[in-house]
């Protein structure tokens, strides 16, 4: 019988097994000190995977990451605007990305604007033309030819990406993917010029890697331009 408050059959519901993620939540021990140790061991294991995952990826992609950066510095040069986007989670790396090149760390700072930055905008044309078009419209209404865009994704299947890479192409605006698994649709998409792919079927490793990989991607840039600049 359920207890008072409890949905009908919600005893009997299977618990969901997450101790192979996070060993420490399904475990019964009181002290604390073996569950701090599996917490410690499995970010440790985490961090590692990470590592070796980010160092594979740049390995990969070394030859596509040049030939973006060099047709990315060539635009830079002419005043091209960078252009990035994602949805969820890639949103906020999509972010990063536009403050990277925008106010970097050091080096010469371009011109970049993510186009998830304001939710005025991108609630506006969800609610009045679809979500599918928040990225491309905003694409129509700023960018230009001889412009560059980065799209972003985990699991290069998003629509919306995909119809702005699209509209990007017809605008003349060069088209950087990034995405995990195999690249999905999006690094396959004959409107993007460049496909840089994390080979991992982790969400959080993609992003992790991604983030890698963007920040080996601005490096590159940097170099192309003091090299262009001597």
């Amino acid at each position: 019988m359920s207890e008072p408050n409890e949905p009908a059959g919600a005893s009997d519901a299977p618990a969901e097994n997450t101790a192979f993620l996070y060993p420490f939540i399904d475990s019964e021990e009181r002290d604390p000190g073996p569950l701090l140790v599996d917490l410690a061991a499995s970010a440790r294991a985490k961090a590692v995977l990470s590592k070796s995952l980010a160092a594979a990826t740049i390995e990969a992609t070394s030859g596509a990451v040049s030939a973006a950066a060099r047709a990315m510095s060539e635009r830079f040069q002419r005043g091209g605007v960078l252009y990035t986007f994602g949805n969820g989670g890639s949103s906020s790396d999509a972010a990063s990305v536009a403050a990277l090149f925008s106010r970097p760390p050091s080096g010469q700072a371009l011109p970049a604007r993510c186009l998830t930055e304001d939710p005025a905008i991108l609630t506006a044309l969800g609610n009045d033309v679809g979500f599918e078009l928040v990225f491309a419209r905003q694409l129509i209404a700023h960018a230009r030819s001889g412009d560059m865009c980065i799209a972003m994704s985990t699991s290069g299947g998003s629509k919306n990406l995909l119809v702005a890479a699209d509209e990007a192409r017809k605008r003349g605006v060069l088209v950087v993917a990034m995405a995990g698994y195999d690249g999905g649709t999006l690094a396959r998409s004959p409107s993007v010029d460049h496909s840089l792919v994390v080979r991992s079927d982790s969400v959080h490793r993609i992003q992790e890697s991604q983030a890698a990989l963007a920040m080996q991607l601005w490096r590159t840039v940097q170099l192309e331009l003091t090299r262009k600049a001597a």
